[in-house]
């Protein structure tokens, strides 16, 4: 991606407007994931861009479309100003206990799915309160110099949701070789997802 014109300046926040109504023009329905490479409630990019892509979201109504922030007070700073349809799940990045923070403002926002991603999962992340959020992904860190992730903390995870009646997607144990080391827990492959949920999927932004 990073050799892409869209990404001529790398990791510099840059808008690209002429994007937006993309998917618009796909007319098979799709799960959309909302700024793969970046961050939508990053500090440098405008209201009025995030109300943009909002009113797309919601004018593309036969798509879902999946959002990820780590700037989870920043989103609930915007939330009210925003649109909120059925097909926008939101979700935020909790990787280790300092982070945990972020799912209580995440729990308030006015989604119809609210998720989270534990990956990369550094730590244990014991007793979280998962009320009002409706799934949880949790995966390990790949590539060079990837942290190790610790069996129990995933089995931990697990049973938190099978408690708390929340679905659970184990996407990766990753390291330097994430294919070879597979996703398989106990021997089995946690794929479980909200209710709502079948769609085709596609990275946006």
């Amino acid at each position: 991606a990073m050799g892409q014109k869209n990404y001529a300046d790398g990791f510099k926040v840059t808008l690209h407007p002429h994007v937006l109504d993309l998917p618009l023009t796909w007319k098979k329905p799709q799960t959309i994931f909302v700024n793969s490479m970046s961050d939508l409630f990053h500090n440098d990019i405008p209201t009025s861009f995030i109300r943009q892509v909002f009113d797309v979201m919601e004018r593309a109504c036969w798509h879902r479309f999946q959002i990820l922030t780590k700037r989870a007070e920043r989103l609930s700073e915007l939330a009210s100003l925003l649109n909120w349809p059925e097909n926008i799940w939101m979700g935020v990045t909790v990787e280790n206990v300092s982070c945990s923070k972020r799912i209580d403002c995440l729990r308030n926002i006015p989604a119809a799915v609210r998720f989270l991603s534990l990956e990369p999962l550094l730590e244990p992340l014991p007793n979280m309160d998962l009320s009002n959020i409706d799934w949880v992904i949790v995966g390990g860190e790949s590539g060079p110099g990837a942290r190790p992730m610790n069996k129990k903390w995933v089995i931990d995870i697990q049973e938190q949701c099978r408690r708390a009646n929340v679905p659970f997607f184990f996407k990766q144990w990753g390291g330097v070789n994430k294919k070879k080391a597979g996703r398989l827990l106990n021997g089995r492959v946690y794929c479980e997802m909200p209710k709502q949920a079948g769609l085709t999927f596609t990275a946006y932004g």
